[in-house]
């Protein structure tokens, strides 16, 4: 909770001076802006939406109301099943990965080095940080 309401505040301060954390194309490289306007009120509604889960989520461990803790539970097991949706996807298509690499911009750090590496070695690099996240994150 505390993580989403450092997130909200980050966001909201960028919406409110949008000329400060504006980054144009030239600095991204490629034709896209990465964080406009819409993308920051989407993400600021989720960070608030995900505060209001969590904090519901504490009322009811603290009164004893399993209804509240409902949504918090609904939403552990999406993201369970979406980050092993994106596991078995990098098991079954490996060369995403390497189409993935290559969209990233020519001055992302150490991407060559990360492009040499092999399929194999990706695919463990990245079943790994994904292992690592979801033995996490039920310790939220």
């Amino acid at each position: 909770m505390l993580i989403n309401a450092v997130v909200l505040l980050i966001l909201l301060t960028a919406l409110s001076d949008p000329e400060q954390y504006h980054l144009t194309s030239a600095e991204l490289a490629n034709d896209l802006d990465v964080m406009d306007d819409a993308n920051m009120g989407i993400a600021s509604a989720i960070s608030l939406l995900m505060i209001l889960i969590c904090g519901m989520a504490t009322y009811g461990a603290y009164k004893l109301r399993a209804a509240w803790i409902v949504p918090f539970f609904c939403y552990q097991i999406f993201d369970f099943a979406l980050n092993t949706l994106v596991a078995v996807s990098i098991v079954v298509y490996p060369n995403t990965i390497q189409d993935y690499l290559q969209q990233l911009p020519d001055n992302f750090p150490y991407k060559e080095d990360i492009a040499a590496l092999s399929n194999v070695c990706l695919v463990l690099i990245v079943l790994l940080f994904i292992s690592c996240i979801l033995s996490f994150k039920p310790s939220q």
